[in-house]
């Protein structure tokens, strides 16, 4: 392919398996949904996570009127585990779903994989939603479905709590919570695949080692991570919040194409060496301090500093905070564009 050829679709793909592109993309692989678009497109949430058509709106709406080189969506990191028994607050226009109760949390009796998991909750309207998406935007733009990792679908199910104290004194249910997640976030992955996303981009927050120790990491969440990145039918991300420098190594371990990390491991330079070939970079502007306040001057120094660094993909360091001005969303396009230019 020649570098004039690129379509974002192609682009963004090459960059998250290290091939040669004419210009790093920039997008986001974490929540795009913000309330000055939801006003634009009469799209809101929280409606906009029940309703297929309002879901694809606002997702469409960041990159057509961000300039932002990918759909992503959903919003929030409950969907699989609302589908799995957790109990979900749906939030506000300007609050993400957040989960409230937990299945199983003394241990596992009857915890399973319901039969017709890919049927329950708001899974189809997440899967009608990527139809709609492709159907509106087209072959060559890249669709990226967003779900929660295995590591935190397991202390969903069982409550964070449970789950630290699992991982120390309960290691049998800790490692069977592990596995039945990883098998629940692989199926709706994989759905979310065959419905037209072309990458799969997990966050998985308590796989940090603010709440578990980079030796948990690697022995415990380590195998069902790669489990994950090797049964799912596509490009995948892994997106972990926090200082994740004491894991970053393992985390290139793990077989994701793409790395996602927030501005908190410091220098992209240092972490582009630290996983060498293993994986790319993905990130790390911000969210909540450069790209939320601003100002334009800060957001495309901070992205110019990234793309010195050598980021594979410029992105969001986590989820965009959903009271973002899109003008701050478009600096970081227009950072990119001045940095070729």
């Amino acid at each position: 392919m020649t570098m004039s050829e690129f379509t974002l679709k192609t682009r963004l793909l090459a960059a998250l398996e290290g091939k040669p592109v004419d210009k790093v993309p920039v997008c986001s692989v974490t929540q795009t949904g913000i309330v000055e678009l939801m006003d634009e497109v009469g799209a809101p949430w929280p409606e906009a996570h029940s309703d297929p058509e309002l879901m694809a709106k606002l997702a469409i709406a960041n990159y057509e009127l961000s300039g932002l080189e990918a759909v992503r969506l959903p919003y929030c990191l409950t969907v699989l585990v609302e589908a799995m028994g957790c109990e979900i607050n749906m939030g506000t226009k300007n609050r993400q779903p957040s989960v409230t109760g937990h299945p199983y949390p003394k241990d596992l009796e009857g915890a399973s994989i319901p039969a017709d998991l890919l049927q329950k909750g708001r899974i189809p309207v997440v899967l009608e939603a990527i139809k709609i998406v492709r159907e509106k935007v087209g072959p060559d733009v890249p669709i990226i479905g967003g779900m929660e990792g295995p590591v935190t679908v397991a202390s969903d199910l069982v409550s964070v709590k449970s789950f630290m104290k699992w991982s120390i004194k309960k290691i049998d249910l800790f490692q069977q919570a592990l596995d039945l997640a990883t098998e629940a976030a692989i199926m709706y992955a994989n759905a979310m695949v065959e419905a037209g996303a072309d990458v799969i981009a997990i966050a998985d927050p308590v796989a940090s080692p603010d709440l578990m120790s980079p030796d948990s990491f690697r022995q415990y969440l380590k195998p069902r991570l790669q489990k994950f990145s090797a049964s799912v039918n596509s490009i995948t991300v892994l997106h972990v919040c926090g200082n994740v420098n004491p894991i970053l190594s393992d985390m290139a371990d793990c077989g994701f194409e793409g790395l996602s990390v927030e501005e908190k491991i410091g220098s992209v330079k240092k972490g582009k060496e630290v996983i060498g070939d293993r994986a790319r970079l993905v990130g790390n502007i911000s969210s909540p301090f450069t790209l939320l306040p601003g100002p334009i001057d800060k957001i495309k120094a901070e992205a110019k500093e990234a793309l010195e660094g050598g980021i594979d993909v410029l992105a969001p360091g986590c989820g965009i905070a959903p009271m973002t001005p899109l003008d701050n969303i478009k600096a970081l396009v227009a950072a990119r564009d001045e940095y070729y230019a």
